[in-house]
């Protein structure tokens, strides 16, 4: 027996056609805002920039104004290498040694100086966990970190690096716990991303965004990252040009 067909009024019909049609035009309409706020970020990144000053106490950094985001992470994690990726720029020093980074370096735009919108400042923060400095010192710049983090009113959001073939430690741990006491927004970055396969990266980026959703002040989307090879960049200035505006 054949099987029979059901008849769908003129009606229905019409719904279906302009329901599908709302749902591609929608789609569309996401594309087109990621591949404009891509654009946005290329653009941001693609002009000069600068080293602007280096701080060892909150009275030296620059005049709260425009948004600052700012990179912390263990030592040696690769928060100066990821600067420089990011901007296309060896802008900040990366070092094998932990702890060589021990004041917040700033950097801006270079061609903005002046301008009314000077445009965003990067702020290279120094490691926390182990370095190779003496004990006084290391506990001079924790102290700088957690009191930049908890008192910047520009600070618009902290991208907390990871090392993708390790993970989360107990001392990252430790800082989304003050940044989420301190309420303020973090997201994290894993990097080193080209030194471990595509399905161990595919891992650590579960275990890590399952990690975050208990947090209450974590963005939720983990970006994979590799700063030799470029990979993730694109959508990390994409995050950074979305809270821009």
């Amino acid at each position: 027996m054949g099987q029979r067909l059901r008849h769908v009024p003129p009606q229905e019909g019409r719904r279906r056609d302009l329901s599908d049609a709302a749902d591609t035009g929608a789609a569309a309409g996401a594309a087109t805002d990621d591949e404009a706020i891509r654009e946005k970020g290329r653009l941001l990144f693609a002009g000069p920039w600068g080293f602007r000053r280096a701080c060892r106490a909150m009275a030296e950094l620059p005049e709260i104004g425009p948004p600052e985001f700012a990179f912390a992470g263990r030592s040696n994690v690769g928060k100066s290498s990821l600067i420089n990726g990011l901007t296309g720029r060896k802008l900040a020093h990366a070092s094998n040694t932990p702890g060589r980074t021990q004041t917040l370096n700033i950097f801006s735009r270079d061609d903005l100086l002046g301008f009314e919108d000077p445009g965003p400042t990067l702020v290279d923060m120094p490691g926390y966990g182990y370095a190779k400095a003496p004990k006084a010192e290391v506990a001079a710049w924790t102290a700088l970190v957690f009191d930049y983090l908890r008192g910047r009113p520009s600070l618009r959001r902290v991208y907390l690096l990871v090392d993708a073939r390790h993970g989360l430690k107990p001392v990252d741990l430790e800082a989304m716990k003050a940044l989420d006491e301190a309420a303020v927004s973090y997201q994290a970055v894993l990097t080193k991303a080209d030194k471990i396969g595509a399905a161990a990266g595919r891992e650590v980026l579960s275990k890590t965004a399952d990690a975050l959703r208990r947090r209450p002040a974590a963005y939720p989307e983990v970006l994979l990252t590799s700063a030799e090879k470029g990979e993730g960049m694109a959508e990390l200035r994409a995050a950074i040009a979305r809270l821009v505006g």
